[in-house]
Formats: structure tokens, C-alpha cells, sequence
């Protein structure tokens, strides 16, 4: 994907010369100013110069809500989420997530000096994306989400992220995305052998400090 095609990106530079990059995937209808305020709040070390990127997913119809065109990462066909996928709309965000990272290569941060992150749609992609990734990532992040394409995941697998840390969290009452919907995501990528920190907190369909507070336990463990 050439550079005029990449997705348009906010980012953040918590340091000169960046040795370190999180990709960062906003949810249904935000953009990629969503979670660039959790930055400060993360609190990482001043010593690590990490770039952060939140690219803006396109604007494309969304079928739940009466083809409203939104961001969107893909179409979303049934309310349930996964009883119908829109595969070709997620392996195209795959492809379009995978030229972000190559992107950070070229900038010279190594695939294991990278995170993966995302919320909800985002967290959809993060994990979608990185059990595909033929390079090896520092971490994954999901929050408040769900594993798509759950039944193709074993076969469309790649070796290179087996032993990848992964952090799951979900809201106890999300209405959105339903913490049940998170669980099986969470025992299909135990039961594939993955190492997933779990994570539940009080709350809806959200961030809340408990949650910043351990993301920042997770980046600080794998971005080294």
C-alpha cells in the first residue's frame, strides 16, 4: 500500500526519535482522536520513546444502524455481532492495519517493538490482525471486544504471534459488546495456547482508571 493510501493517523510522540510504536483502533463511529487523551494518563516512563497512532478507520455505510455511513472498520450486519460477518470488510481492514505497521518499520521500529491495540471494533481488528501477522509483535491489546471470524481463527493463524502477551478487558455490563461475546474470544485464544491477561471492571461499554492503570502494567511489560 503506497503512502497516499495509508489511513490518515493522530499521532503522538512521547519522546524524540521513537524506539517504540502502538497502533491504536478506535471503535464503531469514533476516529482516532477517541483514545489519544489516555496518552498522559498511561503515565510511561519519560525514558521510553514511544510513537503512538491512531489512524481513522473509513467512512462506509453500517448496516445495524440503517446504512448510516460512519467509520467503521467493517459493516456490521446482525446485532449480535457474529451470527453474519462481514469478512471482506475485516481482511480489508486487515490489509489496510497491516501497511500502519509496515509504516513504523520503515521508520525504523522493529515488529517486536509494536503493540497492537483497540476498543470494541478496533479490538476486533487488533485481534484478528495480529493472530494473521506473519512478524512477530510485542503485544496485543484488546478492550472491550470480541475475537471476529472466531471458527476461521486456528486455520488462518500465523506462528509468529504463539507467545505474543495478549490483554483482554470488557465491562461487566456492557450493553454493547456482551461480556459473553468477550469470554468465548477470551477461551478460543486460551485454548489455542495464546497468553491472555483477563481483565472485567464495573463498568458499560467504556475505559475506566482501574483499566488505564493495567494497561500501562501491560505496555510497560512488553515494550522493552
Amino acid at each position: 500500500m503506497s503512502e497516499q493510501n495509508l489511513l490518515e493517523c493522530v499521532e503522538i510522540v512521547t519522546g524524540p526519535n521513537p524506539t517504540h510504536s502502538v497502533v491504536w483502533l478506535h471503535g464503531l463511529g469514533a476516529d482516532g482522536n477517541d483514545f489519544a487523551p489516555i496518552v498522559p494518563e498511561l503515565r510511561l516512563p519519560a525514558t521510553k520513546a514511544i510513537r503512538f497512532v491512531f489512524p481513522h478507520a473509513p467512512v462506509q455505510p453500517v448496516t445495524i444502524n440503517g446504512g448510516m455511513a460512519m467509520r467503521s472498520w467493517y459493516d456490521i450486519l446482525v446485532p449480535n455481532l457474529v451470527r453474519i460477518e462481514d469478512e471482506q470488510g475485516i481482511r480489508q481492514s486487515e490489509r489496510a492495519v497491516d501497511a500502519l505497521i509496515q509504516r513504523e518499520v520503515g521508520r525504523g521500529v522493529p515488529t517486536e517493538k509494536i503493540v497492537l491495540a483497540g476498543f470494541s471494533q478496533g479490538c476486533a481488528m487488533t485481534l484478528h490482525t495480529g493472530l494473521r501477522a506473519p512478524y512477530k509483535l510485542a503485544g496485543l491489546m484488546g478492550l472491550s471486544g470480541y475475537l471476529p471470524l472466531i471458527d476461521m481463527a486456528e486455520q488462518d493463524r500465523h506462528s509468529a504471534n504463539t507467545n505474543t502477551p495478549i490483554f483482554m478487558a470488557h465491562g461487566s455490563f456492557d450493553p454493547v459488546v456482551a461480556l459473553e461475546r468477550a469470554q468465548a474470544s477470551h477461551q478460543k485464544l486460551t485454548s489455542l495456547g495464546y497468553p491472555v491477561q483477563w481483565h472485567t471492571y464495573p463498568m458499560q461499554h467504556s475505559v475506566c482508571p482501574e483499566e488505564i492503570r493495567d494497561m500501562a502494567e501491560f505496555l510497560n511489560k512488553v515494550l522493552t
